[in-house]
């Protein structure tokens, strides 16, 4: 989450689908799924579904050239989004697990000083620098490194938490390039809007949106399966609630901000047709960039 010290919130878990009647997947027994091979009518979990002409195949059919009479590396196994299937579907959501608690630990030992020079402030004079800082003073990079900064024990927490559960299966299903880009991008913008829209002398720090941003594609993938979207469904409302609740001191902006753009850049990553599917997804990530520029730079504009 992204807020002032000691704000608590609770783990974002997007929630098992609905599966009373579902079968599991032939290559992970333990995942239920409703989806099923086009070639051998097995079922397959987003991280086994290789989009075909028509549906979805599995890695198997894939490989054996799915009876079209091309060889075998013709067809690389490819995620639901088009991103190859790798042997460690949630390396990525590790190393950002990994990245963040470092970080967290350099907090412990450096202090508040070296939290100031990197969390998100717009532009305010910091006693422990002794000199005015912020992103509209040409500090631009805080709107990225604020992303990897707690405030606290509970903070980082509840943020890695809610990263290792709703990161690792969407990693799985978009593959490690797809994934990171909307991790970092939601990010942005959930500081974009926060720069945009709060105190300028208000710092701000924290992964939750990145995460909320995983939060919205989740939702938009959970729907694309047609999964049970109730459980998601709830678990937004109650993280909205505790959003919005002045006595948490959490950042709204961010976790709004990072929301809206996983929901949009995971529809295109989703969605997207697969003659143009890179295009879209990647220009669409590019149009959520440029409106993070455009919030900066109006931003800025205002304090200076």
């Amino acid at each position: 989450m992204d807020q002032a010290p000691g704000s608590p919130q609770g783990p974002q878990d997007p929630g098992p689908q609905d599966a009373h009647s579902l079968p599991g997947c032939y290559r992970h027994p333990d995942r239920d799924t409703g989806v099923r091979c086009t070639r051998c009518e097995r079922p397959i979990c987003p991280e086994c579904m290789v989009s075909a002409s028509v549906g979805f195949q599995c890695p198997e059919c894939v490989r054996s050239g799915s009876g079209t009479g091309h060889a075998p590396s013709a067809s690389r196994p490819r995620t639901l989004a088009g991103g190859t299937i790798t042997a460690d579907p949630r390396l990525l959501t590790k190393v950002l697990l990994g990245l963040n608690l470092l970080i967290f630990l350099v907090q412990l030992s450096l202090g508040a000083r070296f939290t100031d020079r990197f969390d998100l402030i717009g532009l305010a004079y910091v006693p422990q620098l002794g000199s005015v800082e912020g992103v509209a003073d040409g500090q631009w990079y805080r709107l990225l490194t604020s992303m990897f900064l707690h405030s606290g024990y509970v903070h980082i927490l509840f943020n890695m938490l809610s990263l290792w559960w709703i990161g690792g299966p969407l990693e799985a299903a978009l593959g490690r390039a797809r994934y990171l880009t909307l991790y970092l991008v939601s990010g942005l913008a959930g500081s974009a809007l926060t720069y945009l829209i709060a105190d300028a002398n208000q710092p701000s720090l924290g992964a939750s949106g990145a995460i909320f941003g995983l939060f919205g594609a989740t939702a938009v993938l959970m729907r694309r399966l047609r999964y049970d979207m109730r459980p998601i469904i709830i678990l937004l409302v109650i993280n909205l609630i505790f959003t919005f609740n002045p006595a948490f001191n959490i950042s709204w902006q961010a976790h709004v901000g990072g929301l809206v753009a996983g929901v949009v850049i995971g529809y295109a990553m989703v969605h997207a047709p697969r003659e143009r599917r890179t295009l879209i997804q990647y220009g669409v990530c590019g149009l959520v960039l440029a409106a993070v520029v455009v919030a900066t730079l109006v931003r800025t504009a205002q304090l200076t």
